[in-house]
């Protein structure tokens, strides 16, 4: 007998062509064998029974007697390969179509299970007697079981933590010291990378004996972590002005990653001696980005608190013994006014103002920061302010249905809300900070008496409104330069009227 045809004689009996077959259908199958190791365990067993094949036919074809032994190996490894494929075909192939989706454990434990079925009913009718072995076995496994029982326990918890779905690949956890994102769930370990860049091995069993907390996650929910930023405030300011001026700073923010439901809120957790400990809680929904997010609140936070004039507590232990001597606060009251009158007089807009009227409003003036994103007015609310914007940048954006167009750019020094305050006009457009402002803020009543007394202020006031005012007009229509100009002066005739009637001026 040729050896070609002691290789056709064997390869029909081990059923080669099936597994060829199998195999050829595993590999095309959309996503079958996934990873690289289960290609390279599938081509272990494939090769691994071509050559014990082979072996076997070239025995044979000298009519040797060993052909035997190598003939039940080549039958064991093709059982085991054949198993292999045929789960690749199911779990990666067929089962997805079917959209049913099962832990990876599981694949894992039917394929181990299968394949020691299949070489033992193979092995024994090929003729092997594995009676010695399974004697053998029995007490290699009793010592085994004794000396790896912490490697059979998270084996066992692996199982446990996949099939309960307790937790899930992508869920933020925290067990012990450590919090991240669980990235696997493998059959000894758990593996969570953290914020810092870090994977942590976790044993199953660690998992299964400690408490885990499941970060974001409610029944019905999506995916949001409440998060505290705390402050404190002394007992100068009420509790209810402080939490109406941090609350309504950091609802209005529209900050990225904090959800607008949950609001955030903001509440008086405890009383010291000498100050109130304060928490903004909101709500995150990039649970990555926790220290980011925190940052951003705490800078509206502060932001909030100086427009309002509120001091953050100091420490106690920071408070010097030396008394202050009697003129510094003067100095420094004098250093704020000129400060404010500086930038009064930098504003085209007050440079018919006279002195005793730059010192009236600059006494007004109330110091009113903000951060970049923030909103310094809103289009349709009620005005109560002017701003006088000492540095930085603002955009003025209009909002038209569903749509916001920028059209135009504030920058310092400049001065935005007075036509609200001259003629009780809302808001017509939306000023955002662009980079961090610097800006005073003064109340609508000081600038009415200022004008009351002097009539002839109006006119003055109603061209440079006029200007603006036509100019968001235009950009909004579209209007050329002459056109522009000839609504300029309707726009200031009008406003002139506005202003005198609002004002009660004769």
């Amino acid at each position: 007998m040729s050896f070609f045809e002691a290789l056709w004689l064997e390869a029909r009996a081990a059923n080669t062509l099936w597994l060829l077959a199998m195999c050829a259908l595993a590999l095309l199958t959309r996503r079958a064998v996934p990873h690289p190791h289960r290609l390279r365990v599938l081509s272990f067993w494939v090769v691994g029974h071509l050559v014990a094949l082979g072996v076997d036919a070239a025995l044979r074809a000298r009519e040797h007697s060993a052909g035997n032994e190598f003939r039940t190996v080549a039958w064991v490894f093709g059982a085991v390969a054949f198993v292999g494929a045929s789960m690749s075909v199911l779990f990666h192939g067929l089962l997805p179509r079917a959209r049913v989706s099962l832990p990876r454990i599981v694949e894992d434990v039917l394929v181990g299970l299968l394949s020691v079925v299949a070489a033992v009913t193979v092995a024994s009718r090929a003729g092997a007697n594995l009676s010695g072995i399974i004697a053998t076995s029995a007490v290699i496994t009793a010592v085994l079981g004794f000396s790896l029982q912490d490697v059979i326990g998270n084996v066992a918890s692996g199982l446990a933590l996949q099939l309960d779905t307790s937790i899930d690949v992508d869920d933020w956890i925290k067990v012990n010291d450590v919090s991240g994102r669980v990235v696997e769930v493998s059959w000894r370990y758990t593996a969570i990378e953290t914020r810092n860049w870090e994977t942590i091995l976790v044993p199953n069993l660690q998992l299964l004996r400690s408490p885990v907390t499941v970060l974001g996650r409610r029944v019905g929910q999506p995916r949001l972590w409440r998060r505290w930023v705390h402050f404190h405030v002394d007992w100068h300011h009420q509790p209810s002005e402080v939490i109406e001026a941090v609350q309504s700073a950091v609802r209005g923010a529209e900050l990225p990653r904090v959800a607008n439901d949950p609001p955030p809120n903001c509440v008086l957790l405890d009383m010291a001696d000498t100050y109130g400990r304060y928490a903004v809680r909101y709500w995150l929904t990039d649970l990555a980005a926790d220290d980011l997010t925190d940052s951003d609140v705490r800078t509206r936070i502060y932001f909030a608190l100086q427009r309002a004039d509120i001091k953050l507590a100091v420490p106690s232990r920071s408070v010097t013994v030396a008394q202050e001597a009697a003129e510094v606060p003067q100095v420094k009251t004098a250093r704020q006014t000129e400060r404010r009158k500086a930038a009064l007089k930098a504003v085209g807009f007050f440079n018919t103002l006279e002195e005793s009227e730059f010192d009236e409003l600059a006494c007004s003036l109330r110091y009113a920061p903000f951060t970049a994103g923030e909103v310094l007015t809103r289009q349709g609310a009620e005005a109560h302010w002017l701003y006088l914007v000492e540095e930085g940048t603002a955009a003025v954006q209009i909002r038209e249905g569903d749509t916001v167009r920028e059209v135009a750019k504030l920058v310092a020094p400049t001065v935005f809300g007075e036509m609200s305050l001259l003629t009780g006009a809302r808001r017509a457009a939306t000023v955002t900070a662009v980079t961090d402002v610097e800006c005073f803020r003064l109340d609508s009543s000081a600038f009415q008496r200022v004008v009351a007394r002097r009539p002839e202020l109006a006119a003055h006031f109603a061209e440079v409104l006029s200007m603006r005012s036509a100019g968001l007009q235009s950009a909004r229509e579209g209007l050329d330069a002459e056109a522009a100009q000839r609504r300029q002066e309707v726009v200031e005739k009008d406003l002139f009227q506005r202003i005198r009637t609002f004002l009660k001026i004769e």
